[in-house]
């Protein structure tokens, strides 16, 4: 996201109680939702005056879109580490499988303020975040798809942004499945109740399946 939503004075304060301001309010945003979300509750769980939230980011909408902003900006860093990754397409695919599951795990605050944003009813700022947080990963993996299928690894004959919209489906799931209470517990009813002890096993099986649905046939080379 290149616009800037946070003031002047939220930059010059220390990183540390920029991180305490941005924690606070990522997990609520994650937990009520942009609509229901409280800047008092915010200001307090931060330990500063709620005047000092609107002297950092001036409304409530702004600092939402910060708090989207570093979401954005540390997606684009797991995403040029991919890129830089060495190994073929399947490796980095693999490589992507890893991340999510410790991000999410990490970082559950922000996939499940993810996951609201998909449910907010505020058309233009969904139309505007959708746009600014999807074609980071739509870039990526378009090219992705593209560089393996010129060498032939995948089939020759798919539609490469549909292809690369529904493996981002798949990781997407993933992060929520790792993040939120209630994907977790769909997973547990989809394959077994010690499923989230079991890291290799998922990433082995999404493999398996991320393979047979792109490699070319059998006896078939695209290259």
């Amino acid at each position: 996201m290149g616009t800037r939503y946070h003031t002047d004075v939220f930059e010059h304060i220390s990183e540390e109680k920029k991180a305490l301001v941005l924690e606070a309010a990522s997990g609520e945003f994650a937990r009520l939702g942009y609509t229901a979300a409280n800047i008092n509750v915010i200001a307090k769980k931060a330990g500063i005056s709620i005047g000092s939230i609107y002297k950092y980011f001036t409304t409530k909408e702004n600092l939402f879109l910060t708090v989207c902003n570093q979401s954005v900006e540390m997606l684009t860093g797991k995403l040029n580490e991919i890129m830089e990754y060495s190994g073929d397409f399947f490796d980095k695919v693999e490589f992507i499988l890893r991340i999510i599951q410790e991000h999410s795990r990490e970082y559950a605050p922000m996939i499940n303020l993810y996951n609201e944003i998909t449910t907010e009813g505020n058309r233009e700022l969904v139309k505007k975040l959708s746009y600014e947080m999807e074609s980071v990963s739509a870039r990526c993996y378009a090219l992705l798809l593209e560089e393996a299928a010129a060498s032939g690894l995948v089939a020759g004959d798919i539609d490469l942004k549909l292809f690369a919209f529904l493996m981002d489906s798949l990781f997407m799931t993933l992060q929520f499945s790792y993040a939120s209470e209630y994907y977790q517990e769909r997973m547990k009813v989809f394959i077994d109740d010690m499923i989230l002890d079991q890291d290799e096993l998922v990433i082995e099986q999404a493999m398996l399946f991320i393979r047979r649905a792109f490699s070319p046939p059998a006896g078939k080379s695209d290259s």
